[in-house]
């Protein structure tokens, strides 16, 4: 929101939230049934082709936000090195708006314009009159309305909105008040209309003339600079022509130079050209990869999770991942990325933070959870983990967390089968399971609890929490006779191990594969904590559901603009936290196979590095 929002700033159907799509749908409509019922000699291609123009818009720009944080996540040739955050991403979250606006206004002149419908495919003379007028005109006139907008009048009542994003994203380039668009679309509605006038207009000089728009607006708006240098001593008069990242980055942090458009020749003439553009460029230009401190290793887990993802919708990326029934409509896309990542998919870099002077990468595997449970893809799972390690150790990297099933006891012994094979390696493995029993244990059991129902397969996490708490006094109580028996040999506190089949404890800790037939058994008011990575799906809504093991992440912690999988905001689990904190700390250890820490002495740690516990969801 701008500092003092001025007249016309939120937009007309702000009250629609997600339903605003809506005021599009009568022009829709009349479109498809006109084109249907039409004789093929009256058709309206111009009208038609409108509803899947502005569908490749929302994917045109769509593919710049996936590749640009993918790029700044890397490091290569990134321009400005500050943060993003949730604030940003929020603000940014209606971006879809002037694509809704768009659509309203061409259905609007399609319909009122005699000369606005059933236009040619193509002209040479119209796409070229098109051409000339945005050279001349549009980028003269929006230089000097942007140099107005930098008034402190409108500056404070409309732009600052828009300049609030000091590292721009390709979307930040449509991030403004609803009277600020009506300027833009009046602007670049001269060429439109001077072609519609003059009788030269055709589908190709609009639609490309508004393509030219999303591309360079995309562009200009990327954190990285990829315009190779070549090019411009090749041809030196296109840096009149033609803007780069790095310069309009210049004037999001400068705010007083660089106004053009896209041909930065007004701002030579004009004095008004930032000093330091041509440094910028080159110094981005040589920018390499980053390397990092910390990788955390994970996986995508269901095929729609790719949408939730950092690199997926920025939106959805920043909430909670949920299964959403609209998901399913895209299933034809959803099929494509699965086929892509099966065949061609290779480790990838999701997000890169920062905390202190420490830095943290996010990687993934490509491959998804139900690849994980079937046998015969193990081996080439454990190839992808053991490449993205080599990987790892050959970047410097100092510690690697093993997230999601990348740790799993069946698929490489929590990671032992790693260490094992390359015992001369320096970068540390760590899995998390000191930290999980940690957070269990210490934060999540509630308060004056004196038994649990342990309901989980036996492994290096659930008998580490068992035996943890029956130290402190807390029974456990399994329904299975021989996980009974195991758990009285695998720890030291047999008196606290009980047998029933009950289920009336209020605390249950719960591990993967928790059936609906066996929440169903739980009393009202039970609390499920899960003790893996991964939680059971909710059926119930009389019962209370705990997040996986997982901490709050610090203020310190920047660049944290999206959600992990399906942790609220900031949180990180444990693994995760694990890795960073083990570097922090500069222990010189593994922690994996059936190695664990002290979880007292983790627990203690993460908390002096700033992570807090995570509360009970509501």
């Amino acid at each position: 929101m701008a500092t003092t929002p001025g007249f016309l700033t939120d937009w007309p159907w702000k009250p629609l939230g997600n339903f605003k799509y809506v005021v599009l749908s009568p022009w829709v409509a009349h479109s498809l049934y006109s084109f249907v019922t039409s004789e093929e000699s009256e058709r309206d291609y111009t009208n038609f082709l409108i509803l899947p123009f502005l569908l490749s818009r929302m994917l045109h720009n769509q593919l710049w936000i996936s590749y640009s944080r993918h790029r700044t996540a890397n490091g290569k040739n990134r321009i400005v090195d500050k943060p993003i955050e949730f604030e940003q991403v929020d603000r940014e979250s209606n971006w879809d708006d002037q694509v809704v606006l768009n659509g309203l206004l061409f259905y609007l002149f399609n319909t009122v314009l005699a000369k606005g419908s059933r236009l040619p495919a193509w002209r040479t003379d119209g796409v070229l009159m098109t051409v000339a007028i945005h050279v001349g005109p549009v980028e003269f006139i929006y230089y000097w309305l942007h140099r107005a907008l930098h008034h402190h009048f409108l500056y404070s009542r409309y732009h600052s909105h828009h300049h609030s994003s000091i590292v721009t994203e390709p979307i930040t380039s449509v991030i403004h008040p609803f009277g600020e668009h009506i300027a833009y679309f009046l602007l670049f509605a001269i060429p439109v209309l001077t072609t519609l006038f003059t009788g030269t207009a055709s589908n190709s000089s609009l639609l490309g003339y508004v393509t030219y728009i999303d591309l360079m607006n995309n562009m200009g708006h990327c954190n990285f600079e990829f315009i190779p240098k070549w090019l411009f001593s090749i041809f030196p008069p296109l840096k009149y022509l033609m803007y780069t990242p790095s310069y309009h980055s210049l004037h999001h942090t400068q705010f007083r130079t660089n106004y053009s458009l896209f041909m930065p020749f007004y701002d030579y003439i004009y004095g008004t050209m930032d000093k330091s553009t041509d440094t910028l460029y080159e110094t981005s230009l040589k920018r390499g990869e980053e390397s990092p401190d910390v990788v955390h290793l994970t996986h995508l887990t269901t095929p729609e999770s790719v949408y939730s993802i950092r690199l997926g919708f920025s939106t959805w990326a920043a909430v909670p991942q949920s299964h959403n029934w609209y998901v399913w409509l895209m299933w034809p896309v959803t099929l494509w990325t699965m086929i892509i990542n099966c065949i061609y998919g290779q480790t990838f870099i999701l997000d890169r933070n920062i905390l202190e002077k420490i830095k943290l990468q996010s990687w993934v595997i490509p491959r998804y959870k139900v690849q994980y449970l079937l046998e015969w893809q193990s081996q080439a799972i454990n190839s992808l983990i053991e490449e993205a390690i080599i990987e790892a150790e050959g970047k410097g990297v100092k510690v690697l967390s093993l997230g999601l099933l990348n740790q799993s006891e069946e698929l490489n012994r929590n990671g032992e089968f790693y260490i094992q094979k390359y015992p001369k390696m320096k970068i540390k493995l760590v899995d998390g399971s000191s930290l999980a029993v940690a957070i269990i244990v210490a934060n999540t059991i509630p308060k004056g609890t004196t038994e649990v129902l342990l309901r989980a397969n036996l492994n290096k996490v659930s008998i580490s929490i068992a035996s943890a708490l029956t130290q402190r006094g807390i029974k456990v109580v399994t329904s299975c006779e021989d996980d009974y028996e195991k758990l009285k040999l695998a720890t030291n506190s047999k008196g606290n191990f009980v047998l029933s089949r009950s289920f009336t404890q209020k605390v249950w800790l719960v591990g993967e594969g928790l059936t609906k037939e066996e929440q169903m058994k739980a009393t009202k008011g039970t609390l499920f904590i899960p003790m893996s990575q991964i939680p059971p799906k909710k059926h119930r809504r009389d019962c209370s559901y705990h997040h996986p093991p997982a901490m709050l992440a610090p203020p310190s912690l920047h660049n944290l603009h999206a959600c992990e999988n399906w942790l609220p905001r900031r949180a990180m689990s444990a693994a995760r936290v694990s890795g960073i904190v083990h570097a922090l700390e500069g222990w010189n250890v593994h922690e994996c196979g059936e190695k664990m820490c002290d979880i007292d002495k983790v627990w203690e740690a993460a908390l002096s590095h700033g992570f807090r516990p995570l509360p009970l969801p509501n």
